[in-house]
């Protein structure tokens, strides 16, 4: 017959595995569905019910680890290293790569620190798996707000490879807003044309910009960066 051991919480102290258990299970989903919510209303591809599954899913392995350990080869820290390698391999699934640029880094991220909330719940802490929650809640929901109300111009440059110039285009489609051009130039290759062109402008209208430009199907690959201004206006460029 199996025993099991009694099962610690924060500010509690020892439980009955099963309310013990319950407990953590209740916590887990309702931490991993607050971030799920916040990812599933902006159309990420991990939403509510992969949010909750890795919440759920990383506080099962911990909590079962720390049950099972007798001392010995049953160590719970090995348990904790092959849930992060695991949870690797779900975030490289949600990294995309296409035309020059990279998405899905946040959503990755995400994923990562959802699972230390499991984590951190399944080891019987779920007052500072909650602070934590908290904590990644306002950098997604109010970070992000705040930066794109100071609306800094900023220094990009910006390569855009097609059949040919570019550049009319650029001049046309910037002119319309608050940037400033500083340099513009094509490089013509055997079988195809580079439009190069440092720009200031500020961050949210130059991604707005860019994801127009992708929308050409006659353009190849955009690639974009931020470099320093005095480099820029210099015709100098560097990658960031």
């Amino acid at each position: 017959m199996i025993h099991l051991k009694p099962v610690d919480i924060e500010l509690i102290g020892q439980m009955n595995p099963y309310l013990g258990l319950g407990l953590e299970m209740i916590t887990s989903f309702i931490l991993g569905a607050l971030v799920g919510l916040d990812r599933e209303n902006k159309l990420k591809s991990a939403g509510l019910k992969t949010n909750i599954l890795i919440c759920l899913g990383s506080t099962l392995y911990t909590a079962v680890s720390l049950l099972i350990y007798e001392g010995g080869v049953n160590d719970p820290n090995r348990t904790a290293a092959q849930i992060v390698s695991g949870v690797g391999f779900l975030g490289a699934g949600a990294i995309m790569h296409g035309k020059g640029s990279v998405s899905g880094l946040t959503t990755a991220a995400t994923i990562w620190m959802v699972a230390a909330v499991g984590m951190t719940v399944g080891a019987g802490y779920p007052i500072i798996a909650t602070l934590f929650t908290l904590t990644v809640l306002f950098v997604l929901r109010i970070l992000d707000p705040i930066y794109k109300a100071m609306n800094f111009a900023r220094c990009f440059h910006l390569e855009i490879y097609s059949d040919r110039s570019y550049i009319d285009l650029i001049k046309g489609h910037f002119s319309r807003k608050s940037a400033e051009i500083l340099d513009i130039w094509d490089v013509k290759l055997e079988k195809e044309v580079i439009t190069k062109a440092n720009i200031q402008i500020n961050t949210k209208e130059f991604k707005f910009m860019v994801d127009l430009l992708r929308q050409d199907k006659k353009i190849k690959k955009v690639i974009h960066y931020h470099i320093d201004s005095e480099e820029a206006q210099n015709g100098d460029y560097f990658s960031t």
